[in-house]
């Protein structure tokens, strides 16, 4: 038997049963159980990640029962994992990346070059409103949280003309329909691990993680790992407006990242592109670029 801890939100029932189903694809008599862990992000829907804690409040309960062997897996979004795991703990496999770019949920479908001065965009991500002030200061971004229905209810609910979600998020839950716009990687940057499917385990338990070598995509692994190595280069967090997305093609990855302050009146972004072996490095490279290219006064604070 297997169990697997997530959060319960139906968007993370999802990544739990379709780890589940790819496990029993590979393995179909191994029995599997799903167990839901309730954590601090979600029992603090009304604050912002960045006043309560950030990415780790999305995991640090699921975590615990990983450790204490409670569970024998975790799954979440790669996106909401921190850069630095508990000693102990490891990332044992990285599904193929579905989409990486962020979508605009909007009335009338109306594009976001089209939103009128004051328009009303709701999003709860740093990242996000840094940015759309950055390319359109026109419009007012109101903080929204929740899971994908709530804010699609929202859109609807609290009088705004549009709202940013993950493209992965909104295909996967069924509402591919209702994306007015997918925003382009370099006018929305996504955040590391955006669109990938991460598995958690004890790095001892060398039977659970021979069971997951399988699920990994190699592309979405060098990917992940540039983009983590940036995360972690910048302290690993979502306090500060920051984003990074990288793209293997053939022997290669490419790879842009930005750092911001919340109004994006200070944006630095910059570029790179390597071999996939050397993906790590990169990621730290690209992070140094940032910061010696005029983005230092934004990090002093981290150390």
């Amino acid at each position: 038997m297997l169990r697997i801890g997530t959060r319960g939100s139906q968007l993370a029932l999802w990544q739990a049963r379709f780890i589940k189903s790819e496990i029993n694809s590979l393995f179909p008599d191994i029995q599997i159980k799903i167990d839901v862990i309730k954590t601090e992000g979600d029992k603090l829907v009304n604050s912002p990640l960045s006043e309560i804690g950030g990415k780790g409040v999305f995991v640090k309960e699921i975590e615990e029962a990983l450790l204490n062997n409670k569970i024998d897996l975790a799954v979440h979004s790669l996106k909401d994992m921190p850069s630095v795991l508990p000693g102990g703990l490891i990332i044992s496999a990285v599904t193929k990346r579905k989409h990486a770019a962020d979508a605009l949920v909007s009335r009338n479908n109306i594009q976001l070059e089209e939103l009128k001065p004051g328009s009303r965009v709701g999003t709860g991500s740093l990242r996000r409103k840094a940015q759309l002030l950055y390319h359109y200061p026109w419009l007012e971004i109101v903080p929204i949280r929740g899971n994908v229905e709530t804010r699609l209810d929202k859109l609807d609910g609290e009088n705004l003309d549009a709202i940013i979600l993950a493209v992965a998020g909104l295909q996967r839950m069924g509402f591919g329909d209702r994306i007015s716009q997918i925003i382009d990687t370099e006018i929305l940057i996504p955040a590391p691990g955006q669109g990938i499917v991460a598995v958690e385990s004890r790095e001892e338990d060398e039977n659970t993680n021979n069971i997951l070598s399988g699920l990994s995509d190699l592309n979405s692994k060098y990917e992940s790992l540039l983009e983590r190595s940036f995360l972690k280069s910048l302290g690993g967090d979502c306090n500060i407006p920051a984003g990074c997305y990288a793209k293997v093609e053939g022997k290669s990855i490419s790879s842009i990242a930005f750092i911001s302050d919340e109004s994006g009146n200070n944006m630095f972004t910059e570029k790179i592109i390597g071999k996939v072996s050397e993906s790590e490095n990169l990621g730290a490279t690209l992070f140094n670029m940032l910061i010696e290219n005029g983005a230092s006064g934004l990090v002093k604070d981290i150390s």
